[in-house]
Parts: structure tokens; sequence; C-alpha cells
């Protein structure tokens, strides 16, 4: 008798390696993500210098004027910060939404297998800042709870901007987790934003906004990418979502759920990829910082900063990110490889993770928008929450670089090892003999 052989258990991994036409996609994205984060970045600087210089006066004035005062027959009379945080941003949600869909029709959202762990990471990274924040506030009174929700988002394109400067060398896989994680992050915040922070809700207004959005959908389903139909289909959908009390950048979102991911034949790229491709520039390089010039300027002299500090909501902002990013990311993540008995795969460590948590703490453009819409643009408030958001970003942003720093030397020998790889064709080896593997 055949002696029988001990049966070899097989785990799963974590955070395996990209196929090849996603490591390619992913770093595309990324490129324009990091450029559009170094425009954030100066547009936040920008903001803050200029509202703390001689010249605070004219900031002030330029953020409160009202470009088209006849507009307030139809609810239009808005100012300048109002206009990038309502009308701007609808472009970066748009954007998002197209990348949602891909995700979940293309990328790695597909697949439940791959799916579940930036699922469980987002869903823990926007649960445990709340609760942190909740439990800070619980005996504030007020309207402090209101603020539950602000240190729940990561900001990508800010992220990225950062690890782009601390850890260049940083494996795909984990900076493709980053932006899938954040991409979850994006769908559970405009939940968030269309469920908790709509106020005067008028049905038939957004009812009335199906209308233009259905005929939207229906020339995108057509292949048709006729800017003159589609711009004024796009505008007057964003028009009616504002008139309705839902805030006017859920439009983009649904505009983006229209446009079809693959061709016609089931294959890449669709028209999604083409739009993305021509909004992505627009969206990094104009309606995020823009609305960063108008969000960010937040005064620190005249004991603002002092009382921002003392607040017990800028406080929770504070601790939610910096604190309960990293134990609701990092937290539940090796929660989920405990009792699925998974492994990280073998070319990450632990302490990769710990710091790409870390960095899930920066939270920008999402969390300012959800402050103004908690408190109101240009309360007490609302300065404290800047405030917060600012200080809780950079000490994030400070902590994941003393962490992933450490990690560079190693990942920067790991990359010239796997430029060995590669051959005459560009496309490394490793990806070669991957789809040569057996399904």
């Amino acid at each position: 008798m055949a002696e029988e052989r001990p049966r070899r258990s097989r785990r799963s991994t974590l955070l395996p390696r990209l196929s090849w036409p996603e490591a390619k996609t992913i770093a595309d994205i990324l490129r324009a993500e990091t450029v559009g984060g170094a425009f954030l970045l100066i547009a936040a600087v920008v903001a803050v210098t200029w509202a703390n210089s001689p010249w605070s006066s004219a900031y002030h004035t330029l953020s409160s004027f009202v470009p088209w005062p006849g507009g307030s027959a139809v609810g239009l009379d808005l100012d300048l910060s109002h206009w990038a945080a309502d009308g701007l941003l609808a472009i970066f949600f748009f954007v998002v939404g197209l990348e949602l869909k891909r995700e979940f029709v293309a990328g790695d959202l597909r697949d439940p297998r791959r799916a579940i762990l930036p699922v469980v990471a987002a869903v823990g990274g926007m649960a445990f800042p709340a609760l942190i924040f909740v439990a800070i506030n619980l005996n504030t009174g007020g309207d402090a709870l209101r603020g539950w929700a602000i240190p729940t988002a990561t900001d990508i394109a800010f992220a990225l901007a950062v690890l782009a400067i601390i850890s260049s060398h940083l494996p795909l896989g984990l900076r493709a987790f980053l932006l899938t994680l954040a991409v979850v992050d994006d769908l559970l915040a405009i939940t968030i934003i269309a469920l908790f922070y709509t106020d005067d809700f008028r049905p038939l207004a957004l009812a009335a906004a199906l209308v233009p959005i259905a005929a939207f959908g229906l020339l995108v389903q057509l292949r048709k990418s006729w800017w003159w139909a589609l711009l004024p289909l796009a505008a007057a959908a964003w028009f009616l979502v504002h008139a309705s009390g839902v805030h006017a950048t859920i439009a983009g979102v649904l505009l983006a759920f229209t446009v079809p991911v693959l061709t016609r034949n089931g294959e890449q790229p669709g028209l999604a990829e083409h739009l993305e491709h021509r909004w992505r520039p627009i969206s990094a390089g104009l309606a995020v910082p823009v609305f960063a010039l108008f969000a960010a300027g937040v005064s620190l002299h005249g004991g603002g900063l002092a009382a921002a500090l003392t607040d017990p909501v800028a406080l929770g902002v504070i601790a939610g990110l910096v604190v309960g990013k990293v134990v609701g990311i990092f937290g539940s993540t090796f929660t989920l490889a405990k009792f699925t008995r998974a492994q990280l795969d073998r070319t990450l460590s632990w302490w990769d993770l710990l710091g790409v948590s870390l960095l899930a703490g920066i939270g920008f453009t999402v969390s300012l928008l959800i402050g103004e819409l908690a408190f109101g643009t240009g309360s007490p408030r609302d300065e404290h929450v800047k405030a917060a958001v600012l200080a809780g970003s950079l000490i994030a942003a400070f902590l994941a670089s003393i962490v992933l720093s450490t990690r560079n030397r190693i990942y920067r020998r790991i990359a010239a090892e796997e430029a060995r790889d590669n051959d005459a064709d560009g496309i490394p080896d490793v990806y070669q003999d991957r789809r040569d593997e057996a399904p």
C-alpha cells in the first residue's frame, strides 16, 4: 500500500502581485495622482501663507466674492469658495466615480477574494476614526457630533504626493492597495455625504435630475462622446441635484456610474478610461487645488490655533486621523490575516502596511468638505476643523515618513534586482511567467 503523502495546506496571500495589465493601469493612475498631489500641496501652502499674511483680507474678500449675484432666484448666488466646493469638486467626484466603476467592473474589486482586503481595511479605517471622534465629543454638547465623519476620509492625491517624496521605491502592490483603499473610502464618504449631510431635501428636484442623467447615460452607452451634448446634460444634472438639497458633487458620481468601462466586445479600454484620461488632469491640476486654495486658509495668529487645539471637535479630528486610521486599517488587516490564516506577499512586511496605514491618516479634500457641510463655511468651528485637518494630516505624514523611509533602502535594492529581469519587450519576466501559468 502506497504511503499517503501529507496534504500541504495552501495559505491565501494578502496583497499579491498585480497582473501586468492592472499594474500598467495602476501605474498611470498613480503618476497622475502624484502630480495632482504636488499641486494640492502647493495650493494648501499658498492658502495658509496667504491667510496669515498682511494681505489676509484680500484672501477672505476673494473667497466671499459672488460672481453671479443674480443667481439668487435659482439658488446659484454662491461665492467663489462655494463654487469651488460644489462646482469644481463635482469634476473630482466624476473622476472618482469612473475609477470606482472601473475597479468594480475590470479591476481588483471585481474579484471578491482580492476585494475583501481593501474593503475591510476601508471600513475599519472609517469606523474607528468616527468612534474615536464620538468618544471624545460625546459630552461636548451642541452640534459637535455633526463632525463625526470628518476624520473618516483619506486624501489619495495628498497621500501619494507625500509617498512619492518619502519612499519612491515602495512596491506597486502596496501603492495599489493604498489607491484601492482610498477608492472604497471615497465610495463610503460619498454615501455618508448623501445620507447624513443633506439639508432641506427636495425629492422632486432629485427626481427631475434623473432625466438628464438618463440622457447622459444613453449617449455614453451608445459610445457617443459628443462634448456639446454631454456637457449641457451634466450641467443640468448638477443644477437639479444642487436644487434638491443633496450635495451637488453627488451628480458627478451618478453621471460617472452610467459610463461603460468595457467595449462592446467586453474588452478594455472603454469610454470610461477615455473620459478618465481627459478629466483626471483637470480634476488633479485645477479642481482639487482650487478647492484647497479656498478651503485650507486657516488663520494661525491671534490665538486661533490655540483655540482650535482646545476644541474637542478639533482634538477628535486629529485623534481620528492619526490614531483611528492606523487602528482601523492595520488592525482590521491584521485581524483578517489571523482569521483567514492568510499571509502577506513574500515581498512585503507588516511594517510596510503600518506605514501605509499611517499615510491614510492624511485627510484633506473630503475631510475639509465634510467639515464645511457639518458646521457651515467660515464658522468658528469650521476654522477649528481646518486647523485640525491640517495638523492631523501633517502628523500622519511625519509618522508615515519615519516608518516608510526606513524601508526605502530595502526596496531600492529590490527594484534594482527586478530591473535586471526585464527583457527587450519592456514587460518584466515575472509578469510573463504569471501569464503563462494555468488559471
